[in-house]
């Protein structure tokens, strides 16, 4: 008698989680080997996992300098393993799908839809041959802008560094081939040249909006009243935390500075926190101030779809219109003449929860334990899980358990809370009755 087994089915959260992890496990292994080094070393696991992470993830953070400690291998393996980071893994496996002639399935195009964050299953196969398309495209673009400055003071292997960079910037990676100096990126070293500057801001910008805003984009040019409200949403908020934070920055920072480096130092410091990770100042140099409001953005990160990670602009903005209904005594939470329904608000205030608490949390850990100043312990933090790469020069010297908290909050921040909370944890059908109506004073 042939006993009868239940099939166990993977759901697209724990695919999409899985999926991240063991890109990152096939990265740390490469990592390990010693022709990844220029020392021709064997790197220890947690040091080659640390960077797989932040590699996979789009980080930035880092316990070894990206351009002096690994060979040309390595950063293959790096830029490789941020590309796919950027793209999620699912659209790249999708691509390969697509190019070896195979058909894309059912369930494979669900998958798809929770990755890029796409509205509707429909149209989904041409939405992503028309992101890993105009990536390849844009990235390329990016690489001939810096080109000439790298060439200029690198010779020949300038090209492969405005490449590296170009993929870095647009995944909202951070990671650089520039050195280190004093702890800090060498990117500092081009503070004054404005094709750097401008092409890597360009890119974050454009990396971090979205893929399916990038489609509004696209399909209707400039007749944003045909956008989906979810894109003028993006567009309105990107543009508000961009030029907000510019003004403050060229307000209360940088008065030594002349002029024109005041105000590409203003707009450069504004827009790498969310959620690329260069930097071309010393970081420490910033008033406490400064920092606070560089943490803030890191964990707000770019939008929901993109290269970007942290709580998403879409959330922030969610909040802050259903403050503004209660504000206004107004029963519903709307925006461009749309009204959002109750679950994207229960959803957005529960992301910021998360967010929030492991910042926190996982900040006074790091202070506790390896005995750092707590606003710096908050800075590293929220560096992680914003997925963004600054640090004002502590990561290296982090003990292992700090290090692990640090993997977890840049996975947590890639792959997104709610998708690691639904993969691992069982949903809890409801048949649909409603409890008794009470209620709590708040405020």
């Amino acid at each position: 008698m042939l006993s009868k087994v239940k099939k166990f089915r993977l759901s697209s959260f724990q695919l999409i989680m899985l999926s991240f992890a063991s890109v990152i496990i096939l990265g740390a292994l490469l990592l390990m080997q010693p022709f990844s080094t220029q020392e021709r070393i064997r790197t220890p696991f947690i040091q080659a996992l640390f960077t797989a992470t932040s590699s996979v993830c789009v980080t930035g953070l880092v316990v070894k300098d990206t351009a002096t400690y690994w060979s040309t291998f390595g950063h293959i393996v790096i830029i490789a393993l941020i590309q796919i980071g950027g793209f999620g893994v699912m659209t790249v496996m999708a691509g390969i799908a697509m190019l070896s002639g195979q058909k894309i399935s059912l369930a494979q195009r669900s998958r798809l839809q929770d990755t890029i964050s796409a509205p509707q299953l429909g149209g989904i196969v041409r939405l992503t041959t028309f992101i890993i398309k105009y990536t390849l495209i844009i990235e390329l673009i990016g690489a001939c802008f810096m080109a000439p400055t790298f060439v200029r003071d690198f010779g020949i292997k300038g090209l492969w560094y405005a490449l590296f960079h170009s993929i870095s910037a647009f995944c909202n990676a951070g990671f650089d081939l520039l050195g280190v100096r004093e702890q800090f990126s060498s990117l500092t070293t081009y503070v004054d040249s404005v094709p750097i500057n401008v092409t890597i801001m360009l890119l974050i910008v454009i990396g971090g909006l979205g893929f399916v805003t990038w489609d509004d984009i696209r399909t209707h040019k400039t007749r944003l009243s045909r956008y989906r409200m979810q894109s003028k949403v993006i567009l309105l908020t990107t543009a508000l935390l961009i030029l907000l934070p510019a003004l403050y920055f060229f307000l209360v920072e940088f008065h030594q500075m002349p002029l024109s480096r005041r105000i590409l130092v203003s707009f450069f410091q504004s827009i790498t926190p969310r959620t690329a990770g260069f930097n071309t100042v010393d970081l420490t140099g910033l008033t406490q101030s400064s920092q606070a409001l560089t943490s803030i953005l890191m964990l707000i990160g770019g939008s929901p779809g993109s290269t970007a990670g942290g709580m998403k602009t879409s959330t922030l903005a969610v909040l802050l219109l259903t403050a503004m209904s209660v504000f206004r005594q107004d029963r519903t939470t709307h925006a461009f003449g749309r009204r959002l329904s109750s679950d994207t608000i229960r959803t957005a205030f529960t992301i910021m929860v998360m967010y929030v608490n492991l910042f926190l949390f996982s900040g006074f850990f790091l202070s506790l334990y390896d005995k750092i100043p707590l606003e710096t312990a908050l800075f590293e933090t929220a560096s992680a899980i914003g997925t963004v790469g600054l640090s004002l020069g502590i990561t290296a010297s982090l003990s292992i358990p700090s290090l692990f908290v640090l993997i977890f909050l840049m996975f947590f921040g890639r792959v997104g809370g709610l998708t690691i909370i639904f993969a691992t944890l069982r949903s809890v059908q409801k048949d649909g009755t409603l409890l008794p109506l009470d209620d709590i004073a708040v405020g």
